[in-house]
């Protein structure tokens, strides 16, 4: 059974934030709210983590995983980021868009493209998870919370946990969520491409 964390939205409660971190630092998969939808997050390194998170969404080894960063500084251990993509990234952020770009050694092998060799990365602009990055101290390896089949992610947590309650070692409630995932913009070959259109403005990637 998943344990319910009711957190304040502008204000979060230092004591669950910190439960939800070791949580996660145990090895707990969450369902937990961002700027644009619910995602479902799990440490780095964690192999099972992923694999719950693949088994939850019906996902091949092709999908892209993101990791959610606190801020720019810790972005940059991860990816690799030339000048021009720099200035197009650090003007996006911190916002619903997710950036695909080359990974650096820091990134288990299991998580890249594994042709691309590329990791997704992004910055949240979200009090609740970015108390929570603050907290942990590296970056929660994240995925939309969209099951199988539904058109939307779930908004509400306690629909997640009524309905995860057995596959998510925790929820993170800090009220009803957006159901339109980030933008998606990719960076790898150095040219902006636009692979999905969600929640943040796509104007200056045209």
């Amino acid at each position: 059974m998943a344990k319910y964390f009711d957190v304040h939205p502008d204000n979060p409660q230092p004591r669950s934030i910190s439960q939800i971190a070791d949580s996660v630092r145990s090895g707990s998969l969450i369902a937990y709210p961002t700027d644009s939808c619910y995602a479902l997050g799990c440490q780095l390194g964690s192999r099972d983590g992923i694999d719950r998170i693949r088994s939850i969404r019906h996902l091949d080894d092709r999908h892209h995983f993101t990791l959610m960063c606190r801020d720019f500084a810790q972005l940059g251990q991860f990816v690799r980021v030339d000048n021009d993509v720099f200035r197009a990234v650090k003007a996006s952020t911190p916002g619903s868009y997710t950036f695909i770009l080359p990974a650096t050694r820091e990134v288990p092998r299991k998580l890249l493209h594994p042709k691309k060799k590329t990791v997704g990365v992004r910055i949240p602009d979200h009090v609740v998870t970015q108390a929570l990055l603050a907290e942990l101290g590296e970056p929660l390896l994240s995925s939309t919370l969209l099951l199988p089949d539904e058109k939307e992610p779930l908004t509400l947590g306690w629909e997640i946990k009524d309905r995860l309650d057995h596959q998510v070692d925790a929820v993170v409630d800090s009220g009803e969520c957006g159901t339109e995932p980030t933008t998606v913009i990719d960076f790898s070959s150095g040219e902006a491409e636009i692979v999905r259109r969600g929640a943040g403005d796509t104007t200056r990637f045209e």
